[in-house]
């Protein structure tokens, strides 16, 4: 009796398991369709079978994370505010949920219930450029410039591996008398993001931001007083470092811009900035285009950057008749791309709006 007993009982825990498994592959099946009807957007289909998922699995966070994310692209804000509101209390609530809360209450236009969303989201993921970006958007959204600015700037800051903010950031900065920033965040910006719609807005930003530079030489004077003083990296450290190596190129400009003359301004630039600057202010962007350098692909790389923009006539010319080149740059740009280090950040937050672009 008692090896029956406990035979029995063994089929009885086995089959148990069994079933268990079974509904968790079942639940996870339907889940796998579902977000196969969102990509089509079919969302009455997705919410159906989400919520088959949640009846064999009704504490499962994903699923209910997804439910009320498809009622909020449903345009349904009511049940995707009753799904996804009480997940930001959760001790899984992750950095995707502060996003679609903050999406949800501003689609209700309750502007200060999302303002204080995205701040507690902050708050719990103090590195998530995601949320820095999406609060600076909404910020925007209501002419708060400079509050959205600084919120794009310190997500670089905490996450400067996050594109978005550098996009931001460098629209943004193309309505004030700040170019510097402009260059700086928008190179990184498409180098990071190399072949979208953004990255050909970024790219006129760049070049005329190139061109704002050198068209006002106030710009540079008291980082060059100081440079031939011997004050290097005084008044705003690095950005006067920048200007001093930048302002003692305008020379090379006075037949305009274009990309042979930043080719010889960028090249002059680095040999300056590595023999002044380079150990104090360590920068990512300035160390890639070195490597560019040194391996005989920076022409082709300028071409890319400003070519485009320039003369696109002459760029795909010049493509033509530097293929071998410029496929050579772009294998070295897939296989060894810029990656912004921590802890190399130098803005100190200026920003002066100078028109109302926006």
């Amino acid at each position: 009796m008692n090896k029956r007993s406990s035979l029995l009982k063994a089929f009885i825990v086995a089959g148990v398991l069994f079933s268990q498994v079974v509904v968790a592959q079942d639940a996870k099946e339907l889940y796998n369709t579902a977000t196969g009807f969102i990509r089509t957007g079919d969302y009455s289909n997705a919410i159906l079978v989400l919520n088959q998922a949640l009846q064999l699995e009704p504490d499962n966070f994903e699923y209910k994370k997804q439910l009320g994310f498809t009622f909020y692209l449903k345009g349904d804000l009511v049940k995707a505010k009753s799904v996804i509101e009480p997940l930001l209390n959760s001790k899984e609530a992750d950095v995707q949920v502060f996003q679609i809360a903050g999406n949800i209450f501003i689609g209700r236009e309750e502007w200060k219930v999302a303002q204080r969303i995205y701040e507690r989201g902050i708050r719990k993921f103090p590195n998530s450029g995601e949320l820095y970006n999406d609060n600076g958007n909404m910020q925007m959204n209501f002419k708060m410039y400079d509050a959205a600015l600084k919120s794009w700037i310190k997500g670089i800051e905490q996450d400067p591996g996050f594109p978005g903010n550098y996009y931001n950031a460098t629209k943004t900065y193309s309505y004030s008398n700040n170019p510097l920033w402009c260059i700086l965040y928008g190179e990184t910006f498409m180098n990071m993001e190399s072949f979208t719609t953004r990255t050909a807005e970024i790219r006129n930003i760049v070049l005329e931001s190139y061109k704002k530079l050198f068209n006002d030489p106030s710009l540079f004077e008291s980082a060059l007083t100081d440079d031939k003083k011997g004050k290097r990296g005084g008044g705003s450290d690095f950005a006067e470092a920048y200007k001093a190596c930048m302002g003692k190129q305008i020379s090379v400009v006075t037949g305009g811009i274009d990309p042979d003359a930043l080719i010889m301004v960028r090249t002059r630039f680095l040999l300056d900035w590595f023999n002044f600057y380079g150990m104090k202010y360590p920068y990512a962007l300035f160390d890639f285009q070195r490597n560019l350098l040194q391996e005989g692909l920076f022409e082709s790389y300028n071409q890319w950057l400003f070519g485009p923009a320039s003369n696109q006539a002459n760029y795909k010319a010049w493509v033509g008749l530097h293929k071998q080149d410029y496929d050579a740059f772009q294998k070295f740009q897939r296989s060894s791309p810029l990656k912004p280090r921590p802890d190399e950040y130098y803005n100190d937050g200026k920003f002066t709006l100078i028109n109302s672009g926006y």
